[in-house]
């Protein structure tokens, strides 16, 4: 039994340094994800100016995660497509202009958020 959990702490241990390492490559190489993150420190300083609500937090923490997840898995996406061919096909083109649109539709209500919550504070 202590052999199993040990075994079972150590896959989950090695998952967990599989996932950080992903976001350490997707900071270090992917420019959109280190401006979505810089964008979500100035919103969390915002909200300690502002001193918003615990509501306006969760709002803006699932916000910020759902955006750092999708530009996660639209980084995945594309690092794929480009491992099965550089070359230009239809199909690539469609998957990754589908997962860019993902983002894009993401930031236009997440912004959509912010603003309420924080144009009525500005005004």
């Amino acid at each position: 039994m202590r052999h199993l959990i040990h075994h079972h702490l150590r896959k989950h241990t090695i998952s967990f340094k599989h996932a950080f390492d992903g976001i350490v490559w997707a900071w270090k190489s992917q420019p959109n994800y280190r401006v979505h993150t810089i964008i979500a420190i100035s919103v969390v300083l915002a909200g300690l100016f502002f001193r918003i609500e615990l509501i306006e937090w969760v709002m803006l923490t699932f916000v910020i995660a759902v955006g750092l997840v999708i530009e996660t898995i639209n980084t995945a996406l594309e690092a794929t497509a480009d491992a099965i061919t550089r070359e230009w096909r239809a199909e690539i083109k469609i998957a990754k202009d589908a997962s860019s649109a993902a983002m894009l539709t993401y930031a236009i209500g997440a912004s959509i958020i912010a603003g309420m919550i924080f144009i009525p504070k500005i005004f």
